[in-house]
C-alpha cells in the first residue's frame, strides 16, 4: 500500500504525506488539508465489518485512508488503546436510532477523534524526536477532549483558546482543571474570534520557530477518526451489505459531517446526511440558495458548541464537491450544488424546537437528549416526513447525540425539572481547583502568550 497524498484546500501547497499533514495541522497557504485520493473500501471488506468490534472498525477505515505511514501493529494497537468504551445504538422507535457517542473519558464525541490523533502524533513524533505545540480554539467539547486525550505527553504542549461566555461550566471545567502541559486561555469573544486567532497564528512568521499544530477539526487527523462511527452505526443496525441509510448530524464547524462525507466517499451505502445547525443557518441556506453568507458575529443558542457562523469545514465540503472556498468563506469556484442538494438536506432548528424535542423525548419515549442531540432528532423527524410513508416505515435512520446529557444540566433541569446523572467521568469536577488566563480579544496578547508558554 502506498502513501496517501494530502493538498490544501486553497490549492497553493504542495501535496504532502498524512503523517506530515497531521502534524502541521494547517497548510502554508491557509488552506485545510484533505486527501488527494479518497479510497474505496471492497464490498467483501464491508460485509465484514458487522463482526468487528468497534478497534476493529477504526483499524480497518483508518488503515486505508493512511497507508502504509504507520505498521499496522502500531496502529492496531493504538485503536484499541484509544477505544475503550462503549458506542450505544439506542433504538427509540421503527428503525430510528440514537447513536451515543458519549462513553468516553470527557463524555463527548471528541473523544472518537482527540484520543486517536493524540496518539499518532505521539507515535510519529517518537520516530523524529521532536517536540509540538498543540494550538486549538474549542466551542466546548474540543477543548475538554483534546486536554484530557494530550494531558501528561511529554513530547506535546497544548494551548486551548474557548469563548469566555459561550462554554458550560462542565465543559469549562474539564478544560480548566488540567495543569502540566495544558494551557487554557479565557477570550472575551466569541468562537468565531478563537478560530480567527488561531488561524492568525499559524501563518504569522514571527511564530516560525514554534512548532505549532492545531487539534480541532482544522486538523486532518480530527476528521479521519471521524468518519469510522458512521461505518460502525451501518453495521450494527443494517438488514444487508446494499442497505442505505439516513444520518442526522447536528453541525456547527461541520469537522463531524466531513468525516460522515469520507465514509460515503469511501463506499458506505448512505441515503442522505441531515445537516442540523442551531439557527446559525449559513449552510442550510448555502443548500438552498447556492449563496454562502457569513453570520457574524453568530447566534448564541442553547447547542453552544454549535455556535458557528463560518465553519471551517464548508471548505473542505466545497471542495469534496469540486468547488473551492477560501479560508475567509469566498467562494472562488461553486461546487456541484446539485450533487450536494441530492446528497443533503439541510435544517435549521430554534432553541425554542430544541427545548420542546428535549421535552417531548423524555416524556413520550424516556429518552433523555441535551441540546446538540435535540437539534439532531428534529432534524431527523423533519427529513423523516417527507419520506412516503410506506418507505419511512423500511428506511433506517440514526440520529447522532454528541454529548452527555450531564454535561448541561442547568438547560435540562429548566426543561425537564430533572437534573441528570453524572457519569463516571464527570463526577468530583466542582472540588478541583481552576486554572486559565483571560485574554482580550487582540492577536499580539495571544501570540505573546504562545511564545512565553513553548
Amino acid at each position: 500500500m502506498s502513501k496517501r497524498l494530502y493538498f490544501s484546500t486553497n490549492l497553493r501547497s504542495e501535496g504532502i504525506p498524512f503523517n506530515e499533514a497531521l502534524l502541521k495541522g494547517l497548510a502554508p497557504d491557509g488552506g485545510l488539508y484533505v486527501p488527494e485520493h479518497i479510497p474505496v473500501l471492497a464490498k467483501e471488506a464491508l460485509n465484514e465489518l458487522h463482526r468487528m468490534s468497534y478497534p476493529e472498525v477504526a483499524y480497518t477505515v483508518l488503515s486505508a485512508l493512511i497507508g502504509d505511514e504507520m505498521p499496522s501493529e502500531n496502529l492496531a494497537s493504538i485503536c484499541k488503546e484509544a477505544y475503550h468504551f462503549n458506542v450505544p445504538l439506542e433504538k427509540v422507535e421503527g428503525r430510528k436510532y440514537i447513536m451515543r457517542l458519549d462513553q468516553g473519558p470527557t463524555a463527548s464525541f471528541k473523544d472518537f477523534a482527540a484520543r486517536m490523533m493524540s496518539r499518532m502524533m505521539q507515535y510519529f513524533l517518537s520516530q523524529s524526536g521532536k517536540n509540538l505545540t498543540i494550538l486549538t480554539a474549542t466551542s466546548g467539547d474540543t477543548g475538554s477532549a483534546v486536554a484530557s486525550a494530550f494531558y501528561g505527553l511529554s513530547n506535546i504542549n497544548v494551548i486551548i483558546l474557548y469563548p469566555a461566555d459561550e462554554v458550560s461550566v462542565m465543559q469549562r471545567k474539564q478544560m480548566t482543571t488540567l495543569d502540566g502541559n495544558v494551557r487554557i486561555i479565557s477570550l472575551k469573544g466569541k468562537f468565531d474570534d478563537c478560530q480567527r486567532l488561531v488561524k492568525q497564528a499559524f501563518t504569522d512568521p514571527d511564530l516560525g520557530a514554534v512548532p505549532l499544530s492545531s487539534a480541532n477539526s482544522i486538523n486532518i487527523g480530527r476528521l479521519l477518526p471521524q468518519s469510522v462511527y458512521y461505518f460502525y452505526a451501518w453495521s450494527k443496525l443494517a438488514l444487508n451489505a446494499n442497505e442505505k441509510i439516513v444520518f442526522s448530524v447536528p453541525s456547527g464547524n461541520f469537522g463531524n459531517l466531513m468525516g460522515g462525507l469520507l465514509a460515503m466517499k469511501m463506499g458506505l451505502p448512505v441515503e442522505k446526511f441531515v445537516i442540523s445547525t442551531n439557527e446559525n443557518n449559513e449552510v442550510p441556506e448555502f443548500l438552498r440558495t447556492g449563496i454562502y453568507r457569513k453570520i457574524e458575529p453568530s447566534l448564541n443558542c442553547i447547542s453552544s458548541a454549535m455556535n458557528v457562523g463560518h465553519p471551517s469545514n464548508l471548505a473542505r465540503i466545497v471542495s469534496l464537491y469540486g468547488g473551492m472556498m477560501d479560508e475567509k468563506g469566498e467562494i472562488h469556484s461553486l461546487p456541484d450544488m446539485e450533487k450536494m442538494q441530492d446528497e443533503l438536506y439541510g435544517i435549521s432548528v430554534t432553541d425554542e424546537d430544541t427545548s420542546k424535542v428535549i421535552y417531548d423525548m423524555a416524556r413520550r419515549y424516556q429518552v433523555l437528549l441535551e441540546p446538540h442531540g435535540a437539534v439532531a432528532w428534529k432534524g431527523l423527524s423533519d427529513y423523516s416526513r417527507l419520506i412516503d410513508g410506506n418507505e419511512r416505515e423500511k428506511t433506517l435512520f440514526v440520529a447522532l447525540e454528541t454529548a452527555h446529557p450531564a454535561k448541561f444540566p442547568e438547560e435540562l433541569q429548566k426543561i425537564n425539572g430533572v437534573q441528570p446523572p453524572l457519569p463516571c467521568s464527570l463526577q468530583g469536577l466542582e472540588n478541583k481547583q481552576e486554572k486559565f488566563t483571560v485574554l482580550e480579544n487582540v492577536y499580539e496578547q495571544l501570540k505573546e502568550f504562545i511564545l512565553e508558554n513553548n
